[in-house]
């Protein structure tokens, strides 16, 4: 599952893509049908990467990313805004051992409607980032070891030496020195 680029922005319903950054704030683009795009301030709104989201546990924090891998496995759409002890009851199946003391029905409700929007989506059946790079570090260290036994073409250009560094400008005026 890859939430790289999946954010809660704070004061907003829903979940955005990270599309890009600019001097003000990031460019967000919503993940609904309607596909609105807006630029996140950077100085008064806090944004929450998905990948990063835990949910307080008894012994230890529970990804959010390990949840929603859960929820796809029961396979049982829950409605956020139904039951309330339908929901703690789901939840404590999906999320075994969270802490509920610490862990609100408002939490629970936020991570079902984030469930419901993602589930659909071809990112959460993707595998996690981290594979990818892997495998590219892996691709160059082999393209490096390659690169040592090509001959060059015949019409390369020999390389030649670096000339000397360009002098430093004189910082001293013409009046008075």
């Amino acid at each position: 599952m890859n939430l790289r680029g999946i954010v809660a922005v704070s004061g907003k319903p829903g979940l955005f893509k990270l599309v890009g950054q600019n001097k003000v704030g990031y460019i967000l683009e919503s993940l609904d049908d309607q596909k609105t795009k807006f630029t996140a301030n950077m100085a008064n709104t806090k944004l929450a990467s998905l990948e990063d989201i835990t949910v307080y546990g008894e012994d230890e924090e529970i990804k959010l990313a390990d949840i929603f891998a859960n929820m796809a496995e029961k396979d049982v759409a829950i409605d956020p805004k139904g039951d309330a002890a339908a929901l703690k009851t789901y939840f404590g199946e999906v999320a075994a051992g969270y802490d509920q003391e610490k862990v609100y029905g408002s939490d629970m409700k936020k991570i079902a409607t984030w469930y419901n929007i993602i589930k659909d989506m071809p990112l959460f059946t993707e595998e996690a980032v981290k594979e990818e790079v892997d495998a590219k570090v892996a691709e160059t260290k082999t393209d490096k070891k390659s690169k040592g036994t090509v001959a060059k073409p015949a019409n390369a250009k020999a390389t030649s030496r670096t000339s000397a560094p360009a002098k430093k400008a004189s910082m001293t005026s013409k009046k008075g020195v």
